[in-house]
């Protein structure tokens, strides 16, 4: 189900359908995925074959995804079989999160509760250790939706992102804090629409 209601038309402006992958082993797990290229388990190709049947009535300019495996195949539904073209962008690539790629969320609370507390409270102030920064993703996003902007200026393009790239997106686009970031991961699964107006900065 969506968040926000999509309409085939976008208006005045571009209707940004932001979709987060089907579900992974690690993320049914509640491990922490980040940038590593995992495939859909079962029950995340049947969530990516669900949204596929839930957005099939919209008008689909284009889909960019992530990197990841995950996001490729759960595109490669949304697009009908290479109906509508697919476009893997570095650009969305995800979170790097260094050490703490594949560990348990559990795990990281028990054994780091300080560092834990501040992700939970002020991600924007902690870089995990071997990873990269929310504001460098942020940066990186900016970059991104601007350069997409450019080329179009209506209709509907597809994101589709894991978490936590996924909320650094939204919020960019919406003009809001970054929620916490231990709470959305793992999320998957779902998608939600945001216009962005025709005269708006990205």
């Amino acid at each position: 189900m969506s968040e926000i209601s999509l309409n085939s038309k976008s208006g005045d402006g571009l209707q940004i359908v932001l979709v987060r992958p089907g579900s992974t082993e690690l993320d049914e797990q509640r491990r922490i995925k980040g940038t590593l290229s995992i495939p859909l388990s079962v029950n995340g190709e049947g969530e990516a074959q669900n949204m596929a049947a839930e957005l099939g009535h919209v008008k689909m300019d284009t889909i960019f995804c992530s990197p990841c495996l995950a996001a490729q195949q759960t595109a490669q539904q949304l697009s009908h079989d290479g109906q509508i073209k697919i476009k893997v962008d570095d650009g969305l690539k995800n979170l790097d999160h260094g050490l703490w790629h594949g560990k348990l969320i559990e795990e990281l609370k028990e054994t780091q509760p300080k560092l834990f507390k501040q992700w939970q409270d002020h991600p924007e102030r902690i870089c995990p250790p071997g990873g990269e920064t929310v504001e460098q993703v942020r940066s990186r996003v900016s970059r991104w939706l601007k350069k997409v902007r450019r080329k179009f200026k209506k209709g509907v393009v597809v994101l589709v992102v894991p978490e936590p790239i996924s909320s650094i997106i939204r919020s960019h686009l919406e003009g809001t804090e970054i929620d916490d970031l231990w709470e959305v991961e793992g999320k998957c699964g779902d998608w939600f629409s945001i216009v962005v107006p025709a005269d708006a900065a990205v």
